[in-house]
């Protein structure tokens, strides 16, 4: 159906522009004094990543339909890969979730300041990604492959994704949160060791595709669903990095990262303040 299509193709457009605006959204103004010398926020890299991510979502729509009936037929000779695919996606959600919750745990028990970054930040980018995903998909109420039994990837009940969970296929939610983690994980290793970037962007990437293959296999998405997913991971998390470590002193980094609470020696305690490190 083409209207369903171009429905999804301008929703897709939205959903960038939304991405965008909200990873430059703060409670803490611009530094205005020193906002020549700042590195712009959007790149010319950011601008192909965006319409690459764009264009194959769009190239994704003809090939849904065929995509799901291939795994489909290999899903039922695969038991092996059924269970591996259920780890794989445990992992992404609320894998997610806990391991950035652990770290950031972690690294302000034990003061490892970069430890409790890479939590926080993981965290945080999963979170503003994920609170984007449901909205779209509330928004599309696009059917999951599952309802048609992959034969009607254009099935499209507008708002109907707010109120029955079998309408919230695009985009897919493990792969959005999959790709935040990955995206923030590598940034943020990349600023402690520049040279990692070959090492654990690829490692990172390649789970984040393993958790879309795998809901694709689980008949819960449909292709275009993961790809744009994945957009809206990979761009949150890059962007929640970059903008963080651009302006250490915005409100939740204030509190979650700098903000601690130490005995006074008198039986109270003192909420402390630790200024970023130069």
């Amino acid at each position: 159906m083409v209207f369903g299509r171009l429905a999804l193709a301008a929703l897709l457009i939205n959903a960038e522009l939304a991405v965008a605006q909200a990873t430059v959204t703060s409670n803490e103004p611009r530094d205005t004094l020193h906002a020549q010398t700042q590195a712009p926020f959007f790149t010319r890299k950011d601008a192909l990543l965006g319409l690459g991510f764009a264009a194959g979502t769009v190239l994704m729509f003809p090939l849904d339909q065929h995509l799901a009936g291939r795994l489909q037929t290999n899903q039922q000779r695969q038991g092996f890969l059924q269970d591996a695919a259920k780890g794989v996606e445990v992992i992404a959600s609320p894998g997610s979730y806990i391991i950035g919750a652990g770290l950031y745990a972690y690294g302000r028990l034990a003061k490892k300041d970069r430890v409790a970054d890479l939590g926080w930040h993981g965290a945080e980018a999963v979170l503003l990604a994920d609170a984007m995903t449901f909205t779209i998909k509330g928004f599309a109420g696009r059917a999951r492959p599952s309802v048609s039994h992959g034969q009607d990837p254009d099935a499209l009940y507008f708002g109907k994704g707010f109120s029955d969970g079998d309408y919230t296929s695009f985009p897919s939610g493990h792969s959005t949160s999959a790709f935040a983690a990955a995206a923030a994980v590598t940034n943020e290793t990349t600023r402690w060791w520049p040279h990692s970037t070959w090492v654990i962007g690829p490692l990172m990437y390649t789970g984040a595709a393993a958790v879309g293959l795998s809901r694709m296999y689980h008949n819960r998405h449909w292709a275009s669903d993961v790809v744009m997913g994945a957009a809206i991971g990979t761009f949150t998390g890059r962007k929640v990095v970059q903008y963080a470590h651009g302006h250490p002193g915005n409100l939740f980094d204030r509190v979650m990262l700098r903000v601690s609470v130490v005995p006074d020696g008198f039986g109270g305690n003192l909420i402390m303040y630790t200024l970023p490190a130069p």
